[in-house]
């Protein structure tokens, strides 16, 4: 689930409005309006980047605050016609929600066995989460619907579709916003200040008291975190960095340690398990390290006589960090290359051979944005990625991938170098650290080991490899884990409880069941689209933007169509959407992969968002007929909160099926609003 489907249901609330008396327009209304719109899509972009990155609960929990923000702005909406005035509330409450996460911060700490712990404030034991996470939630409801009503109130003054399309050009606005500061690597001061002038602006004389508090309240707190301490913020991670002895750095991301750069020869004495990789491989002059990190990989890679280094990091700040403070200086080093990109994407655009090709502790600390399950290095651990590895190998050459594993997860990726290569790798093993083990996986590109003798053996029944359709690594079995399922079903009640409370008795609904099902299935739709275009095109923030802006961007031509074009036979539409669901269901990634840069954008364009401009299509004829707004956006918002519940089930079945059930979703919507569609035409 992303952002921009709150912008779909804030349609659905305008287009099904009562016909009232409008005040006059003017190009002040206007403004206030795509204004209002940038500054909620941005508070809430901002507020999964942040907390995240203060509370390890959250890592990989992101779609956590986007459910609640989902519903904080669907409450907003529903609220709009109420005596009270939330809006000069929302600063004082983002301020509270700023000041419980600085407070309660959860971080990773070491114990006295050398073992791992989570710990709080000062190293105080860290909230239990389901209290933190049960804060967190109701606050930014809390601040979602707050910001969502003053919205709406502007949002309803003018037709709907002319205040769908400002509110889509605002939305757009908010996501360029922040994009533009993430490029620019500000910390959260520069966030905190943006949106605190549109607070300003859009309070006027309401920011006298509590308002202008709250604003002055959160600029501060984000101040002082950005300004104390030794931190930086990438477009991934918050980043401390600490000296260590030698001479080196010390790199935290999002409170969890991450690496320490060391020279060579500290790398020899403390960790010799980063140079197993060159103890059975031929030739090393032309070598690929993915992961690269501030440099320590490729330091050992020009010890070792390589005369050509590509270096692949996703985060330029990592990249920065090791220019200017790795011991060894391995980036200025005139035999390196560094890619800031996405390893899996390098890997499909490059068409250089390499000797040795290096998976480097690619270990992330956060997720795609968008997608529950989804970290950055989910698609370099795939089937179809160490086959695309082995087809840059040159004969002889050598493939390896290292880092401290679990044991049963080293047995899952022995299996896929397995599965790959259709003999066991080579395995060598390094000391024993808490739960994990330094292990180093090794094979050269026609399957020989180049005299190792201590292949890998499957004790018992490996782990199936993960594949580019269901890249999850890190779950040990095909199953939902049960806090998963506690947290989405009490994010489900709670949210029935409070849509019940703003909308009224839910038997009310029944009228609305197809926009129940839609506003599932929509939601389906769009986290298909996410994960799809980060195995196209990598998953790095720039891409993840990209997608947001052009899923909005269909909304708009949606909107185009439907103010110029009367649709007198909706079921044609259906017809249609089903239709294009099919192709993107038939149209095997790996086809897509295939393709050249310029051919492959246009073919996943085009699969993408055809339906995402379909459903809008259906939702603006749909909701132009409803007989209550209330109630028809109370009924949409529960089936969206169920399509993020259901988003789950590509742990278990994989993404493609997710198609499926939007597809079964649609025409349950179809079956269920027949009769709208007979009064439609």
């Amino acid at each position: 689930m992303g952002p921009e489907h709150e912008v779909g249901l804030r349609e659905e609330a305008g287009l099904s409005a009562p016909t009232r008396r409008r005040p006059p327009l003017s190009p002040g209304n206007r403004t206030r309006l795509v204004l209002a719109s940038a500054l909620m899509l941005f508070v809430e972009l901002a507020l999964i980047r942040w907390t995240s990155s203060n509370n390890l609960y959250l890592v990989h929990l992101t779609n956590f605050v986007l459910l609640a923000s989902f519903l904080g702005i669907g409450l907003g909406f529903l609220s709009a016609r109420s005596r009270r005035d939330l809006f000069p509330l929302a600063a004082p409450l983002l301020a509270l929600l700023v000041g419980f996460v600085l407070a309660f911060p959860v971080r990773t700490g070491t114990t006295n066995a050398g073992g791992w712990e989570l710990r709080g404030l000062l190293g105080m034991p860290p909230l239990p989460r389901p209290v933190s996470l049960a804060v967190v939630f109701l606050l930014t409801v809390a601040v979602l619907m707050a910001l969502a009503q003053e919205v709406a109130r502007v949002f309803a003054t003018f037709a709907p579709l002319e205040a769908y399309r400002l509110d889509v050009l605002g939305s757009l606005s908010g996501i360029a916003a922040f994009a533009g500061l993430s490029f620019l690597r500000l910390p959260p001061l520069g966030w905190a200040v943006a949106a605190g002038a549109a607070f300003a602006v859009l309070l006027g004389r309401r920011a006298r008291g509590w308002p202008a508090v709250g604003v002055a309240a959160f600029v501060l707190l984000l101040g002082v975190e950005s300004v104390v301490g030794p931190f930086q913020w990438s477009p991934y991670y918050k980043i401390r960095t600490q000296d260590a002895p030698g001479g080196n750095v010390r790199i935290d991301v999002n409170n969890t340690p991450l690496q320490t750069s060391a020279t060579v020869a500290q790398i020899r004495r403390d960790s010799p398990f980063y140079l197993y990789p060159y103890t059975y491989a031929g030739s090393r002059e032309d070598v690929l390290v993915i992961g690269a990190g501030t440099g320590n990989d490729v330091a050992v890679a020009l010890a070792q006589g390589a005369q050509r280094v590509d270096a692949v990091e996703i985060d330029p700040a990592l990249v920065q960090i090791g220019r200017e403070r790795h011991p060894e200086r391995p980036y200025s080093d005139p035999r390196v290359t560094v890619h800031v990109d996405d390893g899996r994407a390098f890997m499909e655009r490059t068409s250089r051979r390499y000797d040795l090709i290096l998976l480097a502790l690619p270990d992330s600390a956060t997720i795609v944005t968008g997608q529950s399950a989804l970290r950055l290095e989910n698609y370099l651990f795939t089937t179809q990625a160490l086959e695309r590895a082995r087809s840059l190998l040159k004969p002889e050459g050598t493939f390896a991938m290292y880092n401290y594993y679990e044991p049963w997860l080293l047995d899952r990726y022995a299996n896929t170098v397995q599965t790959v290569y259709d003999t066991a790798p080579c395995v060598q093993l390094g000391p024993t650290h808490g739960q994990r083990r330094q292990a180093v996986l090794t094979l050269r590109e026609d399957g020989s080991a180049g005299g190792c003798t201590t292949r890998w053996a499957a004790e018992g029944t490996a782990l199936e490899p993960s594949v580019d359709d269901r890249p999850f690594p890190y779950l040990g079995t095909r199953t939902i884990p049960s806090f998963y399922l506690w947290m989405l079903a009490l994010v489900l009640l709670v949210s029935v409880v409070l849509v019940r409370t703003v909308a009224g008795p839910l038997r009310g609904m029944r009228p609305y069941a197809d926009l129940f099902f839609m506003g599932a299935a929509f939601l389906l739709l769009e986290t298909k689209n996410v994960v799809q275009f980060a195995l196209l095109f990598g998953t790095t923030w720039a891409v993840n933007a990209a997608v947001f802006a052009g899923v909005l961007l269909s909304v708009l031509a949606a909107i185009e169509a439907a103010r110029r074009v009367t649709i007198r036979r909706p079921l044609l539409l259906y017809a249609a959407l089903l239709a294009a669901l099919a192709a993107a269901w038939v149209i095997p990634q790996d086809a897509l992969l295939d393709l050249p840069p310029g051919p492959r954008f246009a073919a996943g364009v085009t699969v993408a968002f055809l339906p995402i401009f379909l459903a809008n299509l259906l939702f603006a004829v749909r909701f132009k007929g409803v007989g209550s707004s209330t109630v028809a956006f109370g009924a949409n918002l529960l089936g969206a909160m169920v399509g993020g519940a259901l988003e789950y089930l590509a742990l278990v079945l994989g993404f493609n099926t997710l198609l499926l059930v939007v597809a079964v979703l649609y025409g349950l919507a179809l079956l269920t609003g027949r009769r709208h569609l007979a009064a439609t035409a």
